[in-house]
């Protein structure tokens, strides 16, 4: 093993540490937090080798770049990028080598997107919060990078020449998440919640709407069609999961994300699918958003099928690095 040093050289918006959140950390009434994307992440630090909850960095709306003072091998996946090394285009979704002192640089297209995620073979020295990585401001626990601070990396990687013009050394079969440039179709299984307003899931279904600035890394606030329940009772206050469509008393739709609050007294109408909780993760102001009622078997089918690519890439990543004399990839994930 060996230090290496990230100098960070841009961040754009916000760059934060980040990795999959925290375990058993909502008995404690602490969110579980980590990568609103969690599919973008895994994919990233299995790409370099890592197990799939490692420490990795996250950018939010903007650009990053970072330069190592020794050769690494980097992965960028998450939302549509333009990725260079040294100003030479290069690969998202896909290992990539920074030679030491060449700086690798995200751009990327806010227009189908909002978060990148940048993993490196090894272990980033990180503080963690509960065991985990992951920011959570309300905590007092920023993890935020800025332009200038120094990042050091302990890796096994000794690096191995590849010209930056030469096809590309990895061909594998990476799961990548599809940004499409329209309304991006959100699949939701009903809760009990929608029986306690008639007509809901058909307004839901036949609407379309907007992702809104009020959003944040609690839920995102959209713009639509909604209907209230025709009794003002109180509701108990009650759990909530990721990806719960909330119906507030004003007149719009929520979606909570990972540092949603545990308990709500709001109508619960559905909960996005674990297949869906990616693309919600990179909804950005403006992004339209439409709602497709699916059953629990389609959404645990999709989850699987989803769940089986990615171990599909665990096992090639393992046998092409072994065979490049890598070692073995570290295995597992939280």
């Amino acid at each position: 093993m060996r230090t290496v040093g990230l100098g960070i050289t841009g961040t754009g918006w916000v760059t934060t540490f980040q990795d999959l959140g925290r375990r058993d950390s909502e008995r404690r009434g602490v969110p579980t937090g980590g990568a609103a994307d969690q599919h973008s992440a895994a994919v990233a630090n299995v790409l370099v080798g890592n197990a799939r909850g490692a420490t990795l960095i996250e950018n939010v709306g903007g650009e990053l770049a970072l330069v190592p003072d020794r050769d690494v091998l980097a992965a960028v996946t998450g939302a549509p990028a333009r990725v260079t090394v040294d100003g030479v285009p290069a690969q998202s979704w896909s290992p990539v080598v920074v030679p030491a002192g060449r700086e690798i640089r995200i751009r990327c297209d806010l227009a189908r997107g909002t978060r990148v995620y940048l993993a490196v073979n090894g272990a980033l020295t990180a503080e963690t919060f509960l065991g985990s990585a992951a920011p959570d401001a309300r905590m007092g626990f920023g993890q935020t990078l800025a332009p200038g601070a120094q990042v050091l990396l302990e890796t096994g990687f000794l690096g191995f020449r590849h010209a930056v013009f030469a096809p590309p050394l990895f061909r594998f079969p990476v799961p990548a998440l599809r940004c499409a440039e329209g309304p991006w179709e959100i699949d939701v299984v009903a809760s009990g919640g929608s029986r306690a307003i008639p007509g809901i899931r058909e307004v839901v279904e036949a609407s379309s709407y907007v992702v809104t600035p009020r959003s944040d890394h609690v839920g995102l606030r959209l713009d639509g069609p909604v209907l209230h329940p025709d009794t003002d009772a109180e509701i108990v206050s009650h759990g909530v999961p990721v990806g719960a469509l909330q119906i507030p008393h004003a007149d719009e739709l929520i979606v909570l994300g990972r540092y949603r609050s545990l308990t709500a007294g709001y109508p619960v109408i559905g909960v996005a699918s674990r297949g869906s909780l990616p693309l919600l993760g990179q909804a950005g102001p403006g992004r339209e958003l439409r709602f497709r009622w699916v059953d629990r078997e389609t959404s645990l089918r999709a989850h699987a099928e989803r769940e089986g690519a990615v171990r599909a890439l665990e096992r090639a990543v393992a046998g092409a690095f072994c065979a490049l004399g890598l070692g073995e990839p570290l295995s597992g994930h939280r």
